[in-house]
């Protein structure tokens, strides 16, 4: 039986563009790529060189202060190029695809396999980067348990991804994964599902299902764990993606790696926007025809949703753990009379100075900011957008101070940084509030750990 929760305050940006539920398989794509970047806390050792033949599942990189951390091959080929950039920092690691060779494992019954059995074949087969674990969201250690494991399908953030039509055929792989992953804390995984919407995912198995009513940020699982099972002082929680969970039970049914990747690729711009069937680290291109495109540099390509994705260029790739593609358009033009309240109704608006936030309907977005930076002022804006129990403003403040004490004090275990993409929307001061957040995150794994 689901138990019902209720967050409040957030809004939802209703945008124009959204992937249909049509499934299409994407145009192969020649070479592959593995960002260090995706990986937040991750400093990589190179375990290959320019020219090496990798096998599909093979390790690339590991944590050069965790060697347990490992990045595997999403493809069997060759190590076509190393790009570095600034001090010699590995942007991506570009892979082309040939030939088809595969690192299998031996898998146990899961009736007969053990904890560290789990742990173990995890670690060596890649599987374990699948996991993040708070606090900071890094990828999950193995060196303690974490209380519990959360996995969402309650998305709500503008161009998510659908998890109810991405897995309604891998149900099986996902019924393995719960099985597997429940087995190793000895009790049922935290399933978050929307509240509206009969789902298949509530009839499996090995699960503490949760009802999620509430608008954006509600999707995000920071606000579900403060909800469900909240994060004190010197405990660990493990975060795991839904179709990354499939990706785990498909492992421990084969033995091999399964990077699978299903992408809602979304813009307004786009003919018709749908979902694509490719592999994790896929190039854009092969998501993204340029012919439905009337000039790529009027565009932006975002690894993620609008609010918090990463931006990157059409030669890039695909993130690791991305299921939204966004593309829309580069905001570099000048709004006349932007200023006058009432007249650009179209674009997406939570002030109350534009019709924009009454009339319905979907809204077109673009990257313009409408503003530059300015001071950060106490205007009550943040908290409408945080369903926390925290003070946001005074938190993005001690990061920025790189005050330690205050940032333990305010919250910082308890949040990521997309938890904050709202903030930066709506907020008037024009911050980077994810950013700040992000650094200060980083002091804290250096200086605490």
């Amino acid at each position: 039986m689901s138990k019902d929760i209720s967050i409040k305050d957030g809004a939802n940006l209703n945008l124009k563009g959204l992937a249909s539920t049509e499934l299409q398989v994407a145009k192969k794509s020649s070479n592959y790529a593995l960002n260090p970047d995706d990986f937040f806390g991750l400093i990589p050792r190179m375990l290959v060189k320019e020219g090496d033949k990798v096998s599909l599942g093979q390790p690339i990189f590991h944590d050069k202060n965790d060697e347990s951390i490992k990045i595997v091959s999403p493809v069997s080929g060759k190590i076509l190029e190393i790009i570095r950039g600034a001090k010699r920092k590995i942007l991506n690691v570009v892979i082309k695809k040939e030939g088809d060779a595969i690192v299998n494992f031996k898998i146990p019954s899961l009736s007969s396999i053990s904890k560290d059995m789990i742990l173990e074949l995890l670690v060596e087969s890649g599987s374990l980067a699948f996991i993040r674990q708070r606090p900071y969201n890094i990828i999950a250690r193995t060196d303690r348990l974490p209380k519990s494991i959360f996995v969402s399908t309650h998305s709500t953030a503008p161009y998510a991804a659908d998890y109810d039509f991405i897995l309604n055929k891998r149900m099986d792989e996902f019924q393995n994964g719960v099985d597997v992953m429940s087995k190793l804390i000895g009790k049922p995984i935290n399933l978050s599902i929307s509240h509206n919407c009969e789902s298949d995912f509530s009839n499996l198995n090995n699960l503490e299902v949760y009802k999620i009513k509430g608008v954006h940020p509600s999707g995000n699982e920071s606000f579900q764990i403060n909800r469900i099972d909240p994060l004190n002082s010197g405990e660990i929680i493990w975060v795991i993606k839904p179709e990354d969970l499939a990706n785990i039970g498909s492992f421990f049914k084969t033995g091999i790696f399964n990077p699978k990747r299903t992408v809602a690729v979304s813009g307004d711009c786009l003919k018709s926007p749908k979902y694509y069937d490719t592999i994790i680290g896929s190039s854009i291109s092969s998501l993204v025809d340029s012919k439905e495109l009337s000039n790529i540099e009027d565009y932006r390509f975002i690894n993620g949703d609008p609010l918090s994705g990463s931006k990157v260029e059409y030669s890039d790739f695909l993130g690791f753990y991305n299921n939204t593609l966004s593309v829309i358009k580069e905001g570099n033009h000048y709004r006349m009379l932007g200023w006058l309240p009432f007249i650009y109704n179209s674009v997406p608006s939570l002030s109350k100075t534009s019709l924009s936030w009454l009339i319905g309907g979907q809204k077109k977005v673009n990257t313009n900011l409408n503003g530059e930076e300015r001071a950060i002022v106490v205007t009550g804006e943040m908290e409408k957008y945080f369903p926390m129990d925290i003070f946001p403003m005074q938190l993005i403040k001690a990061c920025m101070a790189g005050d330690i004490e205050k940032m333990e004090s305010l919250g910082i275990y308890e949040v990521i940084p997309e938890d904050f993409g709202l903030v930066d929307f709506s907020c008037t001061s024009k911050i980077e509030a994810q950013e700040i957040v992000k650094n200060g995150i980083e002091i804290m794994l250096k200086e605490v750990g």
